[in-house]
């Protein structure tokens, strides 16, 4: 099981800040999107991933990873 944690706008987007899935043979962004009922394409589009805290691409493979990490750009001042 992999524990996805979706945070500021993705928490938003996603409807939650935290879901667990079988992401066995699913990418990074297909896991991400099993998280949640909602539509998170958009957000999922832009956004940034770590994979047990390695940046990846949304088409990497989440193999036996324990966490992933959805991170929607932001802006900081």
């Amino acid at each position: 099981m992999t524990v996805i944690r979706y945070f500021a706008g993705a928490a938003h987007a996603a409807g939650r800040a935290q879901a667990t899935v079988d992401a066995t043979g699913l990418s990074v962004a297909e896991a991400a999107q099993a998280g949640t009922d909602a539509d998170v394409s958009r957000v999922l589009a832009v956004a940034s991933f770590l994979l047990d805290g390695t940046l990846t691409d949304a088409n990497a493979p989440v193999g036996q990873a324990e966490q992933l990490d959805v991170l929607p750009p932001f802006a900081g001042g």
